[in-house]
């Protein structure tokens, strides 16, 4: 049963109704003790007498009391009153990244903001011991001082899918450390979004949330899902089985840097995807700081390989002459492209006179 305006649980005082959920009814409300807006989160109806949902509830909010961050959704109080468990969390006012993104793709400047911000987001939730497992645009909201997480999920990595699926999205259940939780409960997973191990009920961990923004970053630039179905079943045979179309063959413009390093997010393989979202992060920076160089790099790759130069050593070669690489790390660089890439000797008079690169008689470069 909705709450009616000017129900008070404490000192706070409902307002108006925000939204509904699977596992919540979300209301702004008004904090009497220091005359703040809020929004109080409870159980819905339907869970309000089941105690292991309420158990969850509960479990779930301690888990992210601990992640004070600019970029996640504060939680500042957790109660009960009249049967009826709630969270009291920061009010944010914005609008989702879903609803953003019903205007279009996101101009790299922004995309470059926005993405680093959820990656710091994520990245101190990891360090705190909680997977998101719900990451999707609808649950990034877009605020002022920049994007906020929320909904995250419980702290323990491991989930089963449950025999429960409604929509495009799916019921599970999650192990707790002293006492297993066993029913059907928490949505922690929207197909489209949700990692290959997620879907096949296995073991999740950081990495899963790493394959999720890894589907957020490919809507924010293209505007397309990267797993699209009529059906759920359909949709969950994407996830498992093919690969979305390169971003680069929607968005051209899209530097070549940052379409693999979306492909790399979303490998199928837990093990090739970036294995932190700090990796993810460092990624990003580098790539939003090397502007169109990158991609300039790319293009001019080919017309340095008619020469005869290795791919990666050509790539190195137009990095370096557009300031991407320092001279003083090139010859490492250009060693270990010689020991996995070729063992040609190249004639061409070297950058460092008679000098030969350390460890390694053969390289010898032009720039």
């Amino acid at each position: 049963m909705a709450l009616t305006s000017g129900t008070k649980f404490g000192p706070y005082e409902i307002g108006s109704p925000i939204g509904a959920g699977g596992m919540g009814e979300v209301y702004r409300a008004r904090d009497l003790r220091f005359d703040r807006t809020v929004a109080i989160k409870v159980l819905p109806s339907h869970l309000s007498d089941n105690a292991e949902a309420k158990e969850r509830f509960d479990r779930e909010a301690r888990s992210i009391s601990a992640l004070n961050h600019p970029n996640v959704c504060q939680l500042y109080d957790v109660g009960a009153q009249d049967g009826i468990s709630y969270l009291v969390m920061e009010f944010l006012e914005g609008e989702t990244l879903a609803d953003r993104l019903h205007k279009g793709p996101l101009p790299l400047p922004q995309f470059f903001k926005i993405s680093v911000e959820i990656c710091e987001g994520l990245e101190k939730a990891h360090r705190s011991g909680v997977v998101h497992r719900d990451l999707k645009p609808g649950n990034i909201m877009l605020t002022k001082s920049g994007p906020k997480l929320m909904d995250f999920g419980l702290a323990k990595p491991t989930v089963q899918v449950a025999t429960s699926v409604s929509g495009l999205g799916v019921t599970v259940s999650t192990p707790a450390a002293s006492q297993p939780l066993t029913a059907q409960g928490t949505v922690l997973g929207t197909f489209q979004y949700m990692s290959p191990e997620q879907a096949e009920g296995r073991e999740a961990d950081a990495r899963s949330d790493v394959f999720s923004l890894g589907t957020v970053l490919y809507e924010m630039l293209t505007r397309k899902r990267a797993f699209e179905g009529k059906t759920a079943a359909s949709v969950m045979a994407a996830v498992l089985e093919r690969d979305p179309a390169p971003v680069s063959s929607i968005q051209p413009a899209v530097p070549a840097a940052l379409d693999r390093t979306v492909k790399t997010c979303l490998a199928k393989d837990p093990d090739e995807r970036f294995q932190t979202i700090h990796d993810l992060k460092m990624q990003l920076k580098w790539i939003a700081e090397s502007g169109d160089s990158a991609s300039s790099a790319a293009l001019a790759a080919p017309a340095v390989r008619e020469k005869g130069i290795p791919d990666k050593a050509a790539w190195i070669v137009v990095c370096l002459r557009r300031g991407l690489v320092a001279r003083r790390t090139l010859p490492f660089l250009l060693c270990l492209q010689h020991e996995k890439r070729t063992r040609r000797e190249l004639d061409c008079p070297s950058v460092w006179g008679s000098e030969t690169v350390p460890g390694c008689s053969r390289w010898r470069f032009a720039i």
